[in-house]
This record gives structure tokens, sequence and C-alpha cells, in this order.
């Protein structure tokens, strides 16, 4: 059989389709899990179709779909500082899509679902949310009602606005949640991104040009070294390397001593020789002493490229003064301090009672207190200690509401996701944050009660 050369390009086109369509598919889940589908595979096809359902809302509409794997809709959006610089606001509708720790920005909504639209255009912009901070913005940041603020790591501030008051407290709980569980790189990846000063950016590149002049005056000179010296070099490299200590050793000799930030609550209380760690301790007393009347207390959101510093500080200076002008905005020692909590590998509420607080906080009213008292006690000695100077302090913020403007609930809000959540979220986040929110604001109302004068 001759093929006529049309037919042989058919042929070959389909051979490579064929070959295409054998390669996996991978789809991105919630927090950065994979599955794997195999397209050969029926049921494995259905069940990706299921978990992305056809009828999807219309773009100009604030119905969306939120499932394990994704949320969208339709936002209005506007950047106020892009990479630490003040930008012309300029507001736009956008399709958004959050997908794991990147929130995604395009013109237009694609002919599919989600953001894997077969003629999804590609986004505008995307932001990580690594690191980010949100709270509601002030009315000098935007006179428009329902409007989120966000800030990145790297410098860049948005504000996100629905005028669906549901739709976007929606938004608020997901982004929020997605936030609170998200693990910050290490220490040195984020002192790295922190702005420096002009000067110092003007010396590095002065200095990255001498090293790019001499590199290029060593390739021209010709080597002297013989292969025996090399030999002997590379010799004493490995002996060097093959006698170099554990990095356990090096710990216990004092050479390098644990962060602060990310480390577990009891062995970091057990390394200081107290049941409240210090930083808490030093936080809290501060702010009491300069701060209780500050406007939006806990609320506000400071510069999130100094909190970062200061977090790089706290983790390796011993000797730490927040009276240094360095952290003369309350707003950096309270979002410093939202962060450490943040930050714990596990929750102040630790992992194993959250379902035992949320049937705690579905009782009776009378018979919710004394649940909640009895959990606690059974919590590590350091977590009750801790919880119990944090809660008096955020007790006496509510105390000074008339002056900081800061309610019960409002600092539930703010607190509830970062002290209880479930190690893995299985229902509706929603739900979750309500009872989150109803739990931390139970305990501040009923302070005396579980805690005692």
């Amino acid at each position: 059989y001759n093929a006529s050369p049309q037919q042989q390009r058919d042929i070959i086109k389909s051979r490579s389709l064929d070959r295409r369509l054998q390669e996996p598919i991978v789809l991105t889940k919630w927090r950065h899990s994979t599955i794997v589908l195999d397209t050969n595979d029926k049921e494995s096809s259905t069940a990706a179709k299921a978990s992305f359902p056809e009828n999807e809302s219309s773009p100009s509409s604030p119905k969306h779909q939120a499932t394990g794997q994704e949320k969208y809709g339709l936002l209005n959006v506007t950047k106020i500082t892009e990479n630490g610089k003040k930008v012309r606001k300029n507001w736009m509708s956008s399709w958004a899509v959050l997908q794991g720790s990147s929130l995604l920005f395009t013109k237009t909504q694609g002919s599919g679902t989600g953001w894997f639209g077969v003629n999804q255009s590609k986004p505008e912009f995307t932001v990580d949310l690594k690191g980010a901070l949100i709270d509601w913005a002030s009315k000098d940041k935007s006179s428009k009602k329902n409007v989120i603020e966000l800030k990145t790591r790297q410098g860049t501030e948005l504000l996100i606005q629905s005028d669906n008051d549901s739709f976007i407290n929606e938004w608020y709980k997901v982004l929020n949640y997605t936030i609170n569980n998200q693990v910050v790189e290490s220490d040195e990846a984020l002192e790295d991104e922190v702005p420096d000063s002009p000067g110092v950016e003007k010396q590095d590149k002065e200095k990255e040009k001498e090293n790019k002049d001499s590199k290029k005056l060593r390739l021209k000179a010709p080597s002297n070294i013989d292969s025996t010296d090399q030999k002997k070099t590379k010799t004493k490299l490995k002996k060097f390397l093959t006698r170099r200590p554990t990095l356990q050793a090096v710990r216990e000799k004092g050479y390098i001593k644990d962060q602060v930030f990310g480390s577990n609550l009891t062995s970091l209380c057990q390394r200081e020789n107290s049941t409240v760690p210090k930083f808490v301790k030093l936080c809290i007393e501060h702010v009491e002493e300069h701060g209780l009347d500050v406007d939006g207390l806990y609320r506000v959101s400071g510069n999130l490229a100094v909190i970062q510093k200061l977090r790089f500080a706290v983790n390796h200076d011993e000797k730490l003064d927040l009276n240094d002008s360095k952290w003369e905005d309350i707003h950096v020692i309270t979002g410093a301090l939202k962060m450490f909590f943040r930050e714990l590998p596990e929750p102040l509420f630790t992992y194993n009672h959250f379902n035992d607080f949320v049937n705690a906080i579905k009782q009776e009213p009378r018979q919710r207190v004394h649940a909640v008292k009895d959990l606690i006690k059974q919590l590590p000695k350091p977590n009750q200690d801790t919880m119990q100077v944090l809660f008096r302090h955020l007790k006496r913020v509510v105390e000074n509401g008339e002056k900081n403007r800061m309610t019960y609930q409002s600092v539930a809000i703010v607190f509830g996701p970062t002290l209880l959540k479930p190690e893995k979220e299985t229902g509706n986040i929603a739900v979750h944050t309500v009872y989150q929110n109803q739990i931390v604001e139970l305990i501040l109302l009923e302070l005396n009660s579980i805690f005692g004068r």
C-alpha cells in the first residue's frame, strides 16, 4: 500500500499525538500535593472531570466554585505597591484563581473550569502567598466597601474588592487560611529578599563587577599547577570534609543555636528554661507599654520587610531591644508575634484536640466553658501557660477598645485560624473558621472562669 504524501503526514501527526497522550497528566492539588492521571485509565479520567464541575459560573457573576483543589471567581483588583515602590492605583475586573500557594489574575475567564480551560489566557500576574499578610483595608487605602489588603513578601501590595459581601468574605477566609498554612522558607532566603538601602545595592553591584573582572584575568592567566599538586589539594580537601563534625555535635558544643521562629513550643521553652517563650513575653510587654491605644492593633498589618528583618534578628541575636528605632512601628511587633504563632509546627491548640474543641463549642452555653476548660488542662504545660499569657494580653487589648477599636469578635477573627486549625483540612474551610473564631471569643469572654483570676 502506497500512501500519498498528505496521508503520510496525517499518519505522522496521529503517531505524534498518540505519544503525547500516553504521557501522564499532572493535576496540582491543594497544598502542593499532586495527582498523576493516566490517560489510558477511563475511571481516573472520569474522577478528574468530577473534581472540576462543568457548570461553572459566568465571569460577570460573583458565583464561583470552591473545591479542595482551587477557588476562583471574578474580583476587582489593583496594585498600590510593586516590589516596594508605589504604583498608580488602577482598578480592573479580573478572573482570579487560587491554586495552592499562588493567586493568579487574568483579564478573561477560559472556556473550561477553573484555571485549566482550553482557551484560558495567560495570567496577567501571579501573587505568591507564602509569608504574605492579609487584612481588611482601611478607608485611607480605598473608599470602596469590602476591600481586602494583601501584602506579599516580595514587597507587592494589592487591594481586592467585590460588592458582594458573602462572596468577598469567603475569599478572605480562604486566603487567610491558605497564608496561615504555608510553610515559610528559611531565614537566609527571607533575609536575601529583604530590600537593602540604595547605597548597599550600589556597593554590591561594584563588588560584582570587580569579581567578574578578576575572573576574566584568571581565565586568561596560564595555569602553573601541575597534576601532582592538584591531586594533593583534592586529597587534603577530602580529608577535611570527612573530619567535619556532625550538625548535632556542633549544636551540642553551642556553635549553632536552634531558631525561635518555627521551633516546637515545648522544645523552645525547654531551651529557654521557661514555660512561655521569651519572645512572646517581650512582645506583649512592649505592646502593653506602648501600643494599647493604637487604632487597629493586631488588625492592621505592619511592613512585611521590616517584620522579616525582626524575625531574622530574633533567630540570630541573643539580645533584642524592641525600643530600637528600627522597630518603632507597633504593627511590626504585633505582626511578628502573629507570625511566631503562625509558624509553630503545631498550633497552640494542638492538632489532636482540634475536633474536641469544635465539639465543645457546639454544646449548650452552660456546658461550653467547662468543656473548653477541661480540654485546655489536657494540653502540654507550655501550651497552657503561653495560652494564658496571650489571652490575658488580648483581653487587655479589648478592654482598650474605645481607643484601638478592637472587639472580642475582631480579635477572634485575627487569631482564630492561627491558634486553632486541623492538621489536614477535610471539611468546609468556612465552617471551621466559624468554630475557630467562636472558641477564641469564648475564652476571651470567660477568661477568669477558665484560667482563674
